[in-house]
């Protein structure tokens, strides 16, 4: 019987990866003693979005359906004054030394939201294309027991986009991760996002991703039983710059990826 070698180089990464984020949490930790959360969490996580964040930020409510809302936001290392922007809007802020992958910024993210005791946690873009005001229309499905995560669609509400190419890619992939996982979903690739705590203390310590959690989160959570729903929701271009996930095919081919490995490891 053979024995498989290490994967030296991953498990170098890992290591890399690891030591990153413990950096992080301790700098959050030295910041934040007593960190403490309300019931509900808008969770942001960035990467060089130092001309956008800061109007999100302005935009998100201090209440929703009658409870206090918190803003977290991570900072997925990059060049520019983002961390910044969060730090003195004067919400909670942890940043990562390096470029992790907004994965990786979305685990930790999710980490910190149930030590600090949230039982909601609302996702959503610092880039502007996530209406804050929204919120509400997300979290609400979860207080009427009608489902336990809540994804924003663009094709049930108003998409202002114009990239044709990437309209028939939402299309196409709810229909394929409807067919993998039994569910009648319109968008399955949307990052706004609502979830009950214990979904995520349920599924986060299956994620993987680097990249592309969307789908992973998705299909880990269905396939784990737990009730999705979706609410139409407006959809923006960025307010500047340019998006970080790469061009329509690359995007496409990686966000295939991780629909077929995710549902084969929760199949």
């Amino acid at each position: 019987m053979t024995t498989r070698a290490p994967d030296l180089e991953k498990t170098r990464k890992d290591a890399m990866v690891r030591l990153a984020v413990d950096l992080a949490r301790q700098d959050f930790d030295a910041r934040y003693p007593d960190f403490k959360l309300p019931p509900v969490v808008a969770l942001i996580c960035a990467y060089e979005e130092e001309a956008n964040i800061g109007d999100v930020l302005k935009a998100v409510p201090a209440e929703a359906c009658g409870l206090e809302v918190a803003t977290l936001v991570v900072v997925d290392g990059g060049e520019d004054e983002t961390a910044r922007v969060a730090l003195d809007a004067g919400v909670a802020t942890c940043v990562f030394p390096v470029n992790l992958g907004h994965g990786v910024a979305l685990r930790v993210g999710y980490e910190l939201c149930l030590a600090g005791g949230a039982e909601y946690v609302v996702t959503l873009d610092a880039d502007g294309q996530n209406d804050p005001a929204e919120i509400p229309v997300m979290l609400q499905p979860l207080l009427d027991d009608e489902a336990d995560f809540v994804i924003a669609s663009r094709r049930l509400g108003v998409d202002h986009t114009e990239d044709q190419l990437r309209r028939a890619g939402v299309f196409v992939f709810a229909s394929v991760v409807n067919v993998l996982t039994g569910t009648h979903l319109t968008d399955t690739s949307n990052g706004y996002r609502a979830l009950r705590s214990s979904v995520l203390a349920d599924v986060v310590g299956r994620l993987r991703q680097e990249q592309y959690q969307t789908a992973e989160l998705l299909i880990t959570a269905v396939q784990r039983g737990w009730r999705v729903t979706e609410r139409p929701t407006e959809w923006h271009p960025r307010a500047s710059g340019t998006s970080k996930k790469g061009t329509n095919v690359l995007f496409g081919f990686r966000y295939a990826k991780v629909v077929a490995a995710t549902w084969w490891r929760e199949r």
